[in-house]
This record gives C-alpha cells, sequence and structure tokens, in this order.
C-alpha cells in the first residue's frame, strides 16, 4: 500500500533527506500530503511542484504573498502561519516526520500525535520542552514515536522494548563536534565559522553550534529520558569521534549491543519511515577496515559544561528543561549573531536557569501546554537580558 506522509520542516537537512529517500523509492511507495517550512519559499515552491502535496503552510506570514504568488495556479491549498503549520499536522496521513527545529515544532508535532500515527521525531525540543506532556499525550492518542536522532534510532533498533528489566544502562555516542581537543584557553577565541565546520556531519546553524557546546548531546539525554522512561544515572555519554557507533545498549548480562553505521542522516530516517520494515537506502556501505580504528573518550565536564546542565535540569524536572532549551535557542542566536562569544552561550544559559528558576511561577503546570508556551517566552526574555548585560 502507498503510505501517506507529512512533512513538519520539509526545507531543513532533515526534511530535504526524507523527500530524497521519498524520490528514490518511487511513486508507489509514498504520497506526500502535506509540506511545512518556516521561510524557505524557493525550496517550498520546489518540492510542491516535484510532490504534488495537497496542502503547504510557511510559518512566516511576511512571506505569504510571495509564496501564493509563485505557486499562482497550481492545484494545492495554501496557509500561512504558525497555525497552518498545525492546521498541516492534523491532516490525516499514515507517517508524520517532524523535523522542525526548536520549540516552534510542539504544538504541530503534539497535533500529529493526536492523530494517533507513527511519528518520525526529529525535534527533540518536543520532549526537552514538554517531556511529560508530551509523552502522556502518546499514550493517550496510542501513536508510535519512531526516533530519528542517530543516537536514539540506534537505541530503539538494538533495544529489547519487551524486557526492560534487563537493560542496564543506554550509552549515548557523541562525535564531540568541532572543538573537543581545543582546551578552555582555545575555546575562549573561536568563531562562528569554526562551530559550524562540523567535522562529520552536515547540519543547520543551530544544531552545529550545540553540538560544538556538547549541548546537543545534553537534550538528547533529556529525550532518552522520556523516551525509553529511564533515570539519569542509567544514561552515560561517551565522546566518539568517528561517528560510526550511533549509541549502545548495555544488558545486565554484560552484553553491549551497538547500532553501527556510516555518519549519514538517511538511514535513521529510512528506518523511521518504513518501520517495522526496512527499506533500501544510498548510502555508503560501512567499511571497517577502511575505518580502521573506533576511539571513545569521557567527556570533558569542565570544558562543555553543557552536559552538566542538561543532567541538572532533567533531574530537576517540570520546567527547567524548557528553560534550559530556551535559554540555549536565545544564546546561540546571539552568537551566530556575533553578539556574544562561544564560552559566554553557557553563561548565558547559567544565568537564565537560576534566575528562572527563582522565579519560577507556582501555579503554572508542566502539563498544560499554554504553561509551557509561556514559562519557554519568559526565559526567552530572560535570556535577552542577560545577553545585554553582558
Amino acid at each position: 500500500m502507498t503510505k501517506k506522509i507529512t512533512i513538519l520542516g520539509s526545507t531543513g537537512s532533515i526534511g530535504q533527506s526524507t523527500l530524497d529517500l521519498v524520490r528514490r523509492a518511487g511513486a508507489d511507495a509514498f504520497e506526500v500530503i502535506a509540506l511545512t517550512a518556516n521561510s524557505n519559499v524557493d525550496d517550498l515552491v520546489t518540492q510542491t511542484h516535484e510532490f504534488r502535496p495537497r496542502f503547504i503552510a510557511l510559518a512566516d506570514v511576511t512571506r505569504g504573498d510571495a509564496l501564493r504568488a509563485r505557486l499562482s495556479g497550481v492545484d494545492v491549498q495554501i496557509g500561512i502561519g504558525p497555525e497552518a503549520v498545525v492546521e498541516a499536522a492534523r491532516i490525516r496521513s499514515d507517517f508524520t516526520m517532524a523535523a522542525i527545529v526548536g520549540a516552534a515544532g510542539l504544538p504541530p508535532t503534539l497535533a500529529a500525535v493526536e492523530q494517533g500515527i507513527h511519528i518520525g521525531l526529529a525535534n527533540k525540543e518536543c520532549l526537552v520542552c514538554a517531556g511529560e506532556l508530551f509523552m502522556h499525550s502518546v499514550r493517550r492518542h496510542g501513536a508510535m514515536l519512531l526516533p530519528v536522532d542517530s543516537e536514539h534510532n540506534a537505541i530503539f533498533q538494538v533495544l529489547e522494548r519487551n524486557k526492560p528489566k534487563a537493560v542496564k544502562r543506554f550509552i549515548l555516542t557523541a562525535s564531540g563536534g568541532p572543538f573537543w581537543q581545543k582546551s578552555l584557553a582555545d575555546l575562549r577565541s573561536v568563531s562562528c565559522t569554526d562551530a559550524l565546520n562540523h567535522p562529520v556531519w552536515s547540519m543547520g546553524a543551530r544544531i552545529s553550534v550545540d553540538s560544538a557546546t556538547l549541548m546537543n548531546k545534553g537534550f538528547e539525554l533529556i529525550e532518552a529520558h522520556y523516551l525509553f522512561d529511564r533515570a539519569s544515572e542509567e544514561i552515560d555519554i561517551i565522546v566518539h569521534p568517528q561517528s560510526i557507533v550511533h549509541s549502545m545498549v548495555e544488558y545486565i548480562d554484560g552484553s553491549v549491543l551497538a547500532q553501527m553505521g556510516t555518519p549519514d542522516m538517511r538511514i535513521p530516517i529510512a528506518y523511521a519511515l518504513c518501520w517495522p520494515e526496512r527499506m533500501e537506502a544510498p548510502v555508503q556501505q560501512l567499511n571497517l577496515a577502511e575505518v580502521s580504528q573506533l576511539t571513545f573518550f569521557e567527556p570533558d565536564l569542565a570544558r562543555f559544561p553543557a552536559l552538566k546542565h542538561a543532567r541538572t535540569a532533567m533531574e530537576t524536572g517540570g520546567f527547567a528543561p524548557n528553560i534550559l532549551n530556551a535559554a540555549d535557542e536565545v544564546a546561540v542566536t546571539a552568537f551566530i549573531g556575533e553578539s556574544i562569544k562561544f564560552l559566554q552561550i553557557e553563561e548565558v544559559i547559567s544565568r537564565t536557569l537560576e534566575i528562572c528558576m527563582s522565579q519560577f511561577p507556582a501555579d503554572h503546570d508542566p502539563m498544560v501546554l499554554a504553561d509551557v508556551i509561556a514559562v519557554d517566552e519568559q526565559a526567552r526574555q530572560t535570556a535577552g537580558k542577560v545577553i545585554a548585560s553582558l
């Protein structure tokens, strides 16, 4: 049967890789129902002409007229604004790829979950910002979460999900980003260009900077906690520069099962697209003799304190991970815009967490979406003030 799919964030790297697999699979395998983008009109127009979705949505209201003009005469329904992105998520499909970066992906992904369908989860902020709320909705509506982050996808592939007591711990691997060998003194002078130059993966700007600070791995720690219902002490992080072992599961008998593959996001995307079956992916075959060495190192929390903040936020629970994410988004945006230096990203996050947790609104509930959004906005405003004070 042809699988009907929706892609939230179709113009980003995950969205484009998903459409590459759809294209290669042939017209009988998938039917694209809906596509959404933030502001990239050019790519959304190109995708609309090629895949002929029924509905497209553009979050940026200032680009709406340009999109409509470019698609005049094309048989497609067009929605403009964040609400239209949520509307796209509510259109019935068999599979939704949730690939919108940041907290903006939470409302539409929740709307997709409410359809009770298979969700390819590439937006880790859904679990970082509102893990309890999100997982409650998944259980309530009977949705199937298929993790697309390579680390969580790896765990999903080797985890015996019907034997949770047999699992001792998860081991998340981190590439280390471009700076894992740099000293603290060296990190004071790194530029945004340096941070965006990831040695292994090709990613968007925010994720690249988060990889450089290792905050991306901190978010994945929180994501694993909610996704697999594991306590902090049952999840470890190890630096693995080759990015061949994508993560591991250690069992109580001492066995450690690892999922391995070339560093290509089309592998976990293909797994999620066709689960429980597999599809052929156009990726380079893994040649271990050619790789020659696989190395592993303990992360240095003194140079990369983002991991410490993420674990503390996860253990604190409530709104703490939400505040962590909001502060990071604002700080990374400021770093990319050259308003702050690399090491000041951590300072903004630390001070925002301290301020916001001390001013925590007691009447707010992390199980209420409106409260999650309100705390997110409060944290962003606080982070902005911290940046202004630096």
